[in-house]
């Protein structure tokens, strides 16, 4: 029970929204709006409608599609619905099979669903692999995904690079306070 407390709260540091891995859209439209909606945690139904309205109206190039596919996905995840978000980032892929910020949260909102933890390792990998805007965050949730599946040094490497990368984010540090190196 300690143990499951313990992974709720971890899990709750990761951010539920992804929100530091949005794609960045520039303009004036509607997709701007949907962005700016996902990187600060503006969610509620006006964010919604500028995404929908965005995907409907905007004119917009593959990559602008598949990153406000990626942006509402955001939107999903700071609701907790993951089974939307994971939709629109799979559409995202669909689109642009090489968006690592796509990878990155679609395996953090596979980890916050829960019980698919190899999975969420295996997106992770493939969206640092690409090189994200926040690689820090996917290292970060690779470590959770990791240590829930027992993967001890794993999850250490993966939070010593979080930390490492992003030495003002208290987080992976505060992870890494609660190993103890053996040689």
């Amino acid at each position: 029970m300690t143990k499951r407390l313990w992974f709720a709260a971890v899990l709750a540091a990761l951010p539920a929204a992804g929100a530091d891995a949005a794609v960045t859209i520039l303009g004036d439209g509607y997709a701007r709006k949907c962005y700016e909606a996902a990187e600060f945690n503006r969610g509620g139904r006006a964010a919604f409608a500028d995404c929908d309205l965005a995907l409907k109206f905007d004119k917009l190039s593959r990559s602008e599609r598949a990153a406000t596919h990626v942006n509402r996905g955001i939107l999903f995840m700071q609701g907790r619905d993951y089974a939307n978000a994971i939709a629109d980032y799979d559409t995202a892929l669909g689109i642009d099979g090489d968006l690592a910020e796509a990878y990155v949260n679609k395996g953090i909102a596979v980890l916050h669903r829960g019980g698919s933890e190899t999975l969420a390792v295996d997106l992770l990998s493939r969206g640092i692999a690409l090189t994200p805007n926040r690689v820090e965050v996917a290292l970060y949730a690779r470590g959770v995904a990791h240590e829930k599946l027992g993967r001890v040094r794993e999850a250490y490497d993966d939070y010593r690079q979080a930390a490492a990368l992003k030495p003002d984010w208290p987080e992976p540090a505060q992870e890494l306070t609660r190993f103890k190196v053996v040689e």
